[in-house]
């Protein structure tokens, strides 16, 4: 009887009382936006990112602006950190990080290796560098490298 009647109420509440209602009851996530790039050799680019808590090697990629699609912000972000473009980009996973309440989706994409050579400077970024998927550096944490690893089995991923 009680949750017909609070169900009717709700029902019958002006949108922006519920929308408020929602706002306030359900849970919010940051969403970052990744990618594991290689060139033609197969091999993996690596930022060694100057902002990021702990800093260190890691993949490109940040959070989304409000409104901005994944794929747009992957893109966006490798040009912010390397103002290089991007060649193909397709999504490999998502998942969400529960102890920092973020969603993160992951996408594999490809840039030729000598695009390297036009890298712009940022103060994002220190330095980015090509590495075989077998050597890749040791400062890089054990995450992205489950990141990397994932993103490169192409069984778990058959469309790609």
């Amino acid at each position: 009887m009680l949750r017909r009647l609070l169900a009717g109420l709700w029902r019958g509440a002006p949108r922006f009382v519920r929308r408020a209602g929602v706002w306030l009851t359900q849970p919010r996530f940051r969403v970052t936006a990744g990618a594991v790039v290689r060139d033609e050799r197969g091999r993996v680019l690596l930022l060694r990112h100057v902002l990021r808590k702990g800093s260190g090697w890691g993949i490109p990629g940040g959070f989304l602006r409000a409104g901005e699609q994944p794929e747009e912000a992957v893109r966006r972000e490798v040009r912010e950190e390397t103002g290089l473009e991007l060649e193909s980009v397709g999504l490999v996973f998502v998942r969400a990080l529960g102890g920092v309440r973020q969603v993160e989706v992951i996408f594999r994409a490809s840039m030729r290796a000598e695009a390297l050579a036009r890298l712009e400077r940022s103060f994002e970024i220190d330095r980015a560098e090509w590495f075989a998927p077998a050597e890749l550096p040791e400062g890089l944490s054990r995450d992205q490298r489950r990141i990397i690893s994932r993103a490169l089995d192409t069984s778990a991923n058959p469309t790609e």
